[in-house]
């Protein structure tokens, strides 16, 4: 059976620099049958893992380290019984949820991870967090962006450790770059596609967010 792509949307909050918002997060479980990739699972450990079923879990995957993205993550990897990855430069958003423990694995920009035939790699897209990464999906023409690009602009960078400017690099030179029937499955929100978003850089850098 070919790799396929399942959505869990679950609900709760975000915090960060004093200020708390309720926020909607797209879980992506990617694989087959018999075992799966998880990338950020949010908010719903038990939700995750009756979505997981009996199936082996290769890897959580975490696109960056703001909590609604991670706070359910230390629940959700007993659960699972899967290692948890985490790009290097997120470790201090990391620190601040888990002062106790640590990510199984770093991510460096091109790493791969295979799971029912097929291969997820990592790129590096800081800006919306130092160590932000989207993981690009070739065999499905799918990127999953966490909170680097969404249907209609860039991820959010007006808080603690981001920056519009580097986040605008990131979009130009690691995903405006990939085929424009590319897929976006975004951290919260809609779906969208690099040929939708491609048009419109130049609006955003106007609109500076």
């Amino acid at each position: 059976m070919s790799v396929r792509i399942e959505n869990l949307v679950t609900s709760g909050t975000f915090s960060l620099d004093g200020g708390t918002w309720d926020v909607d997060n797209n879980i992506w479980i990617v694989g087959d049958d018999s075992e799966v990739i998880v990338i950020d699972p949010a908010h719903s450990p038990t939700a995750v893992a009756e979505a997981v079923g009996d199936r082996t879990v290769k890897a959580i995957l975490l696109t960056h380290g703001h909590d609604d993205h991670i706070r359910a993550v230390s629940e959700t990897r007993q659960l699972l019984g899967a290692d948890v990855y985490l790009h290097d430069a997120d470790r201090m958003l990391w620190d601040a949820v888990f002062p106790d423990s640590a990510p199984d694995h770093a991510i460096e920009d091109g790493d791969t991870f295979e799971v029912a035939g097929a291969s997820l790699t990592a790129l590096h897209t800081p800006g919306h967090s130092p160590g932000s990464v989207c993981f690009h999906l070739e065999s499905e023409a799918t990127l999953f962006s966490g909170d680097t690009l969404f249907k209609g602009g860039p991820g959010a960078t007006g808080r603690s450790y981001s920056s519009f400017e580097t986040i605008i690099d990131s979009i130009k030179s690691r995903l405006l770059t990939l085929p424009a029937e590319t897929t976006v499955n975004t951290g919260h929100g809609d779906a969208t596609s690099i040929g939708a978003e491609a048009p419109h850089l130049d609006e955003w850098i106007t609109r500076g967010h």
